[in-house]
C-alpha cells in the first residue's frame, strides 16, 4: 500500500518540477525573495504522504521556515543555519542524525518532535534520542482521549490547545522536562513535554484525521513563542508563499498544492557499537569541568552514541560556555543529592551484577576462612583505601569508573555549568546499562514467572501452536507461568460449572495442553483466575459482543451484580477498559466462585492457583463511585450494624464500619479459597495479584488487605503488580519488601511490566530485585516478550538442559543454600581482588561465621529437621546482625554493597521461615497422623 501511495507522491512530485521548468526561472525571480528561515522542517519517508496536510497548516502559521530532507541531513553542519527544528511524525533516525542533534542542540538549537519519534530507529539509537530530546514516546493510547493542559501558564489559551484526539503517551527522561498537558484516559499521564531545548507532541501533528489544523497549530505556536519565535498568522490563506530547502537548493512554490521536495525516501540503517579498546586509566581534575575529564589517549566515551567519539584534547572551558546562545539552568541542591543518589545507585546494580557473573564464572568454592588465612600470609594488612575492581569486560571496567568519578564530582560540577554536569550525568547512565553482563548467566535460584495472556493464547489454535510459547519461555528462563485461565467469567477450558467457554478457545482444551506442555519441559503452570471482575468492555468488543454486555454469568444472574449507589454497574475508572463486578458479599456468588476453582484443581493438574481481582472496583472521589450497594450486601450489613449503608455519608464515622465490612467479604472469600482447596490438594501453591498501594490508600480504594492474608498463611505467594516504565519508581512500588520479608512466612513476588518498557530498563529492574529481600519476579506478559529481550534472559538466566534449579516456593531450604552459596562466592571473589575492607580484628572471625552459617544451610538442606532449622536459623539470624560491625569500614565507601548483602541474608530468613511453615509442619503433621 504505502509501496503505490509513494509511487503516485514520486509522480506528483516529477510532475511539479516540470511545471516549474516551464513556470521558469524568471518567474520565480520575480517573486520576493523569503527572508531567512527560523525553523527547519523535517520530511523522511514516514510523512511523506502526510506532508499534504503538515504543508497546508504550516502555510498558515506565519513563520518562515525550510524543508529540510531527511537524506539531507547527516552532520551537525546541516543544522547550522537553523535555529529551530521540527521534526513531524519522523519516526526513523540513524545514529549519526541523533549525534549532529545533539551537538546542535549544546550550541543552542531547539528541537520540536511529534509523534513516536525515532521509533523504529536501532535500539542503541532509541536510547541516544530519549536523552537528547529529554522524553520519548511511550506508549500508543488506544482511543480518542481529552487533552487537558497542566501548565498555569498556558491557562489563557486553555480553549484552543484542549481537544479531544487519539495520541500518545510521552514520558519524560529528563530532570527538567515538565509536562504541560496530559490525557484524561491514561490516568493523566503526560501528552505533552518541554525542557530548555526540546518540545514533545504526543501525537501525529499535521494530519487531519488526528487533530485539526487549529489545534496544530496553537500548540506549534505556543512552542515556538518558548524559544523566541513570533509567528505571525497569515490572514491570505490563498497567498502563495515560497518555501526554500534548507540546502539553499532551488525555491520551490510550497502552498497546500505542493508536496516533497524528494519522494521515495529511503531508510537508512545505522548501528553503535560499544567502544572498544577503551583506555586502562581514567583520570579527572577535581576542580575541573565535566568537559575535561580525560584519559591516556585524550578521549572520552560518550553514551549517548556508545562510541569513543569526543575528542577532549582542546576541551572546552567554562569561560567558553558564557559565549553560547544559551544560559546554563540552575539547580537545586535537592534536585543534585537526588541524582547523585540515582547515578550511585545504578553504579551498584550494574556492579553487582558483574560481581555475581564474574564470581560465578570463576568458581571461588574454598571456604572463606581458608582464603583469608593464605591472603594474610602472602598479602599485606587490609588497607583502608579502596581500590578501583576490573571486570574481565573492559568497556564495563572504563564505564563503572567513570560513572564513580562523576557521581563524585556532580555536585561540583552542576554549580559551574549544570548543563555540561546532566550531559556527563546522562553519559554516564547510558554507559552503566550498556554494561550489564548480558553475555553470561548470572541468575540465582529464583522464581521467574510469566503471566500467558488470553489473547496469546487464543491466537494459538493447538497444542501444537502453543509449544513454541512455551519453547520461547523456557528459554528465556521462565520456570513458572500463570496461565489465564478464566477472564471475564469465561474459562479457556470447558466447564461444567461455567455457562460458557470462552468462544475462540471451544473445540480445544488449551489449558490442559498448557498443563503438559510446561511440564515437559520442568516448568510450573498456575491457573490464574479473575475473581470478582465478572464482565470487560475490552473482551465484549473482541467478541462482537454489546459495549454493555454484562458476560455469560452476570448476565444470567442479574442479582449477583455489584452496584454503585446511584445503581451503575460498570466502574468509571478513564484508565483501561470498564469492568462489571460479581458482589463479594452474596452467597450464590462465592459458592459459584469456589465450585469452580474446585473444578480446576480437582480436574487439571494445576500446580497452583492465582486469585486475581481479588478485591472491590476502584472506588474514590475521582471516579465518584462507591460499590457495594446491592440488596444482598445492604441487608447484611443492616442485621449486623442496624442502619442501611444507602444513608451513610461517604467519610462519616458509621462509613469505617461500611468500608471494614466490605474488607471482610474478600478476607473471608481468601479465607474459604484457602482452606477448600488446600484440603483437596495441600501441595498447591495458592498466589494473589495484589496492588503495591499504601495499605490506607489501598483499604479506601479497594479493600484489599493483604497483610492480612500473608501474616494468616492463608497464601503462599503474594505477587505485586508493581508495573513502572522507570528503575526509579519500580523501586519507589518495590519497597514494600522492605517491610514483610523478614517477618512473614510467605513468599513476595513483584511484578515487573514488559509492555513499551526498554530492554535496559527491564534488565535493570529485575537487578534491582536480586540485590532486594525477594525471592524472584513475574513478567506481565508473554505477549510482550520480543526478540531482543529474549536474547537476553537466554544469556542471563536462561536453564541449563540437565541443571535442577530448586524452587523457592518447592524447596526453600535447597534455594536458601544455594543463593548462599552465590552470596560467599562473591565474597570470596572480592577478598581475592581486595574488594572487602575489614578491621584486622574482625577479619577471620567474620570468615569462620561465613562459613560456619554455610555449613548449618548445608545441613538443614540436606536433612530438613526442627532441629537443624533451629541451629540455622539462629546462626543466621547472629551473622546478619554481625554483619555492620564486621563490615563498618567497608559501609564507608560501600553502603549500597552493604545494604544489599542485608537484604539478600533477610531473604534467607524468609526462605527459612517459609519451609519452616510447608515443609517442616506438613512433615510434622504427617507425623502426628501415622502416630495416631
Amino acid at each position: 500500500m504505502f509501496k503505490l501511495s509513494a509511487k503516485l507522491l514520486s509522480r506528483q512530485i516529477k510532475w511539479l518540477s516540470v511545471l516549474l521548468s516551464i513556470w521558469g526561472t524568471e518567474s520565480a525571480l520575480a517573486l520576493p525573495l523569503s527572508p531567512r528561515p527560523e525553523m527547519g522542517v523535517v520530511i523522511g519517508k514516514e510523512n511523506a504522504q502526510q506532508w499534504p496536510e503538515i504543508s497546508s497548516r504550516l502555510q498558515t502559521l506565519g513563520v518562515n521556515y525550510c524543508v529540510l530532507d531527511i537524506r539531507d541531513w547527516q552532520q551537525e553542519q546541516n543544522l547550522k543555519s537553523l535555529s529551530v527544528l521540527f521534526l513531524p511524525n519522523v519516526s526513523n533516525l540513524t545514529g549519526e542524525q541523533v549525534l549532529s542533534l545533539d551537538n546542535w542542540i549544546d550550541h543552542g538549537g531547539k528541537v520540536i518532535v511529534s509523534g513516536p519519534t525515532g521509533r523504529l530507529a536501532t535500539p542503541e539509537v532509541r536510547d541516544t534520542l530519549k536523552n537528547v530530546l529529554g522524553a520519548y514516546w511511550g506508549f500508543s493510547v488506544t482511543k480518542p482521549s481529552t487533552l487537558i493542559i497542566k501548565d498555569q501558564n498556558l491557562a489563557p489559551n486553555k480553549r484552543e490547545l484542549s481537544g479531544t484526539l487519539v495520541g500518545g503517551v510521552v514520558i519524560p527522561a529528563d530532570v527538567n522536562s515538565q509536562t504541560l498537558a496530559v490525557w484524561m484516559a491514561e490516568g493523566k499521564s503526560p501528552a505533552v513535554v518541554m525542557n530548555e531545548h526540546t518540545t514533545y507532541f504526543g501525537w501525529r501533528w499535521g494530519v487531519d484525521n488526528v487533530a485539526s489544523p487549529a489545534f496544530d497549530n496553537a500548540w506549534l505556536n505556543t512552542a515556538l513563542k518558548q524559544y523566541g519565535i513570533n509567528p505571525v498568522a497569515n490572514l491570505n490563506n490563498s497567498e502563495e508563499k515560497q518555501v526554500q530547502s534548507c540546502q539553499g537548493s532551488q525555491l520551490v512554490r510550497a502552498n497546500s498544492n505542493t508536496t516533497t521536495p524528494r519522494a521515495n525516501i529511503p531508510t537508512r540503517q545505522s548501528s553503535t557499537p560499544k567502544p572498544q579498546n577503551l583506555p586502562s586509566n581514567l583520570t579527572s581534575n577535581t576542580t575541573s569541568s565535566p568537559a575535561t575529564l580525560t584519559a591516556s589517549n585524550n578521549r572520552v566515551f560518550n553514551s549517548r552514541s556508545t562510541n569513543n567519539r569526543q575528542n577532549v584534547t582542546n576541551p572546552v572551558k567554562p569561560s567558553q560556555t558564557v559565549a553560547r546562545t544559551f544560559t546554563s539552568p540552575k539547580v537545586s541542591p535537592q534536585e543534585v543529592t537526588k541524582m547523585v543518589g540515582e547515578l550511585e545507585a545504578l553504579i551498584y546494580r550494574v556492579e553487582s551484577a558483574l560481581i555475581t557473573a564474574e564470581a560465578k564464572e570463576l568458581k571461588y568454592t574454598a571456604p572463606t576462612s581458608q582464603l583469608v588465612d593464605q591472603l594474610l600470609k602472602t598479602q599485606p594488612k587490609n588497607t583502608d583505601k579502596p581500590i578501583n575492581l576490573r571486570f574481565s569486560n573492559q568497556y564495563a571496567s572504563q564505564a563503572v569508573l567513570t560513572a564513580k568519578q562523576v557521581a563524585q564530582q556532580f555536585p561540583e560540577w552542576a554549580q559551574k555549568d549544570y548543563r555540561q554536569a546532566r550531559q556527563a550525568w546522562l553519559d554516564a547512565r547510558r554507559n552503566l546499562w550498556n554494561s550489564y553482563p548480558v553475555d553470561r548467566n548470572f541468575a540465582q535460584p529464583e522464581v521467574r514467572a510469566m503471566w500467558l495472556d488470553r489473547g496469546t493464547i487464543v491466537k494459538a489454535r493447538s497444542k501444537a501452536e502453543l509449544a513454541p510459547i512455551f519453547d520461547r519461555m523456557v528459554e528465556s528462563g521462565i520456570n513458572t507461568v500463570f496461565f489465564e485461565t478464566i477472564n471475564a467469567s469465561y474459562p479457556i477450558y470447558p466447564s461444567r460449572i461455567a455457562p460458557e467457554q470462552n468462544p475462540l478457545t471451544r473445540g480445544w482444551d488449551p489449558l490442559q495442553a498448557s498443563i503438559e506442555l510446561a511440564h515437559e519441559r520442568g516448568m510450573e503452570l498456575h491457573a490464574w483466575a479473575w475473581i470478582f471482575a465478572a464482565a470487560n468492555q475490552g473482551h465484549n468488543k473482541i467478541l462482537n459482543q454489546p459495549k454493555t454486555y454484562l458476560g455469560p454469568v452476570l448476565s444470567r444472574h442479574p442479582d449477583w451484580i455489584l452496584k454503585d449507589r446511584k445503581g451503575n454497574v460498570f466502574v468509571n475508572r478513564t484508565t483501561g477498559f470498564k469492568k462489571a463486578f460479581f458482589d463479594p458479599a452474596n452467597p450464590e456468588v462465592r459458592r459459584y466462585l469456589l465450585a469452580l476453582l474446585e473444578e480446576i484443581v480437582a480436574n487439571y493438574d494445576v500446580d497452583g492457583v492465582q486469585l486475581d481481582y481479588i478485591r472491590y472496583p476502584f472506588q474514590d472521589n475521582t471516579t465518584r463511585q462507591h460499590f457495594g450497594y446491592t440488596n444482598v450486601s445492604r441487608q447484611l450489613f443492616k442485621q449486623r450494624y442496624g442502619v442501611d449503608p444507602i444513608n451513610i455519608k461517604p467519610y462519616s464515622p458509621a462509613w469505617e464500619s461500611w468500608k471494614g465490612f466490605k474488607i471482610q467479604q474478600v478476607d473471608s472469600f481468601v479465607v474459604e479459597v484457602s482452606q477448600r482447596l488446600k484440603r483437596q490438594r495441600p501441595d498447591l501453591i495458592l498466589s494473589t495479584a495484589v496492588f503495591p498501594t499504601e495499605r490506607k490508600k489501598r483499604l479506601n480504594y479497594i479493600h484489599q488487605n493483604w497483610e492480612e492474608w500473608l501474616y494468616s498463611e492463608w497464601v503462599d505467594m503474594m505477587v505485586l503488580m508493581t508495573y513502572a516504565m522507570h528503575t526509579g519508581s519500580f523501586a519507589e512500588r518495590a519497597k514494600t519488601l522492605y517491610d514483610y520479608s523478614q517477618d512473614i512466612s510467605g513468599l513476595i513476588i513483584p511484578g515487573i511490566r514488559l509492555l513499551n518498557v526498554p530492554d535496559t530498563e527491564t534488565l535493570d529492574q529485575m537487578q534491582l530485585l536480586r540485590n532486594m529481600p525477594t525471592n524472584g519476579f513475574a513478567l506481565f506478559a508473554a505477549e510482550n516478550l520480543n526478540p531482543s529481550l529474549e536474547v537476553i534472559f537466554k544469556q542471563t538466566q536462561g536453564v541449563t538442559t540437565g541443571l535442577n534449579e530448586p524452587l523457592p516456593h518447592r524447596e526453600p531450604f535447597v534455594t536458601a543454600f544455594a543463593r548462599y552459596q552465590n552470596l560467599r562466592k562473591e565474597w570470596n571473589y572480592l577478598l581475592v581482588n581486595h574488594q572487602i575492607i575489614i578491621d584486622p580484628r574482625y577479619l577471620k572471625e567474620w570468615s569462620r561465621s561465613v562459613d560456619r552459617l554455610g555449613d548449618r544451610l548445608n545441613n538443614l538442606a540436606k536433612n530438613p529437621s526442627l532441629s537443624n532449622f533451629q541451629t540455622a536459623e539462629a546462626e543466621l539470624v547472629s551473622f546478619r546482625e554481625k554483619l555492620p560491625r564486621y563490615l563498618a569500614k567497608h559501609k564507608k565507601n560501600n553502603p549500597w554493597q552493604l545494604q544489599s548483602w542485608q537484604n539478600r541474608l533477610l531473604t534467607l530468613e524468609n526462605l527459612l521461615n517459609y519451609g519452616q511453615r510447608t515443609i517442616l509442619a506438613n512433615s510434622t503433621n504427617n507425623t502426628n497422623a501415622f502416630n495416631r
